[in-house]
């Protein structure tokens, strides 16, 4: 028996309730489910560079370019899940040559473009042209090269012109805002506007997808920047992560709370499709929506950032050292980014896992191997990481490495 016959009668044997046979395999598999959550990394890593740069916080300042250059490395490697889920990648450019303005998904393509090219480049560039310039004239062979060519010939570094530079940055960073609402928010437009599938019609939908976009975005680049601090031999800014964490707990809490209504919402209405919605919870997503979601990544961290981050507290709830309050941000970073993951895998693969009879459910079953495969899609979400290490080393975010002006002997 051929491999795909196996793999498909294996699913079969594991379908309960009655099931139409175009239904037995699922459309969207572990790439789409990657797709949203290497976006949503991409909105809170960019929210988190505004709040120092519109709304003056002053604490998470460390952070700033790290969180741009961040957003960037995971905006490159975003739509590839897409691509490679589409099986001729080729194809995408039809939709700017041939735009359809009545599809959310082929307007993807302009939301992506714009959020590149007028956004994040241009907001990295002017905050970097001072550096760019002084390290091409400070540098020598192919680094000087390098930041000379990223320089576009704008070599004027006079206080006004750097004045220019920040102002255009932080409107640029205004305009960011709503754009990476509307980047991340569009996902949750296409789940929640499904009116046929009861698991993602749901208005709040976009709202969920936005506030956990920021707490994983958040998660990510207080990770970062800990494990960056360590690596360089740099002791970590404490009142930083003290901020990072305050931020990430908020987030989280409101990220929750969303959820929590929008499930008390769906048992409210009662409609025939909750009995169906309640089996599967209990039966295909216990693991990835009870355990891993809930528990693991969401009331574990909530509580151990409660208790130790100053958040609520001058000195946190429970007193602990530097070291363990470090350790504890990190590991409740590390659990919320399971969960955010999880969330999107209960979304994309649990809204399939029910017939459109509401009699009985479907399975899952990942393949290795090919391009829908977990290898590929652990590939794709390890990739942004090298991207980001390049860029790293190419537009160094660190006050340290910041460039300055010689000054005369």
């Amino acid at each position: 028996m051929a491999p795909e016959l196996q793999s498909l009668f294996e699913v079969m044997q594991q379908v309960k309730g009655y099931v139409y046979p175009n239904e037995v395999e699922l459309q969207w598999g572990l790439l789409v489910v990657a797709y949203p959550y290497l976006t949503g990394l991409v909105a809170g890593a960019f929210i988190l560079a505004s709040l120092e740069r519109v709304f003056n916080v002053r604490e998470v300042q460390p952070t700033y370019r790290l969180s741009l250059l961040t957003a960037l490395a995971f905006l490159i490697v975003a739509p590839l899940p897409l691509l490679a889920h589409l099986g001729h990648p080729e194809r995408c450019f039809e939709m700017f040559l041939t735009p359809n303005l009545n599809s959310a998904m082929a307007m993807f393509g302009f939301v992506y473009a714009w959020y590149l090219a007028v956004v994040l480049l241009l907001e990295i560039w002017f905050d970097y042209r001072k550096d760019l310039v002084l390290w091409s004239r400070q540098e020598k062979g192919f680094a000087r090269l390098l930041h000379r060519i990223l320089t576009l010939g704008v070599m004027d570094i006079s206080p006004g012109a750097l004045r220019f530079d920040f102002r255009a940055g932080k409107f640029i960073t205004m305009i960011g805002i709503p754009s990476a609402f509307l980047l991340h928010g569009y996902v949750g437009f296409i789940f929640g506007s499904v009116k046929a599938n009861p698991w993602w019609s749901s208005v709040l939908i976009p709202i969920v997808f936005l506030f956990s976009a920021m707490v994983s975005g958040i998660a990510l680049v207080l990770v970062l920047f800990m494990v960056s601090s360590l690596v360089r031999g740099k002791e970590i800014d404490m009142p930083c992560a003290d901020k990072l964490s305050s931020f990430l707990l908020y987030a989280l809490i409101i990220d929750f709370s969303l959820e929590l209504l929008d499930f008390i919402h769906r048992l409210y209405q009662a409609e025939e499709s909750i009995k169906i919605l309640s089996q599967m919870i209990y039966s295909r997503l216990f693991l990835s929506l009870i355990i891993l979601q809930v528990l693991l990544g969401t009331l574990l961290p909530m509580l151990a950032l409660f208790l130790v981050s100053p958040a609520f507290h001058s000195r946190g709830l429970v007193q602990v050292p530097a070291e363990l309050r470090r350790l504890i941000y990190v590991a409740a970073a590390v659990c919320i980014q399971i969960g955010i993951f999880s969330t999107r895998w209960n979304v994309v693969i649990g809204g399939q896992l029910f017939s459109k009879s509401l009699r009985g459910l479907m399975v899952y079953k990942m393949e290795l191997m090919g391009l829908e495969g977990f290898f590929m899609s652990a590939f794709l979400l390890l990739l942004p990481f090298v991207v980001l290490f390049v860029l790293l080393r190419v537009l160094p975010p660190w006050p340290d490495a910041e460039a300055h002006v010689e000054q005369p002997q």
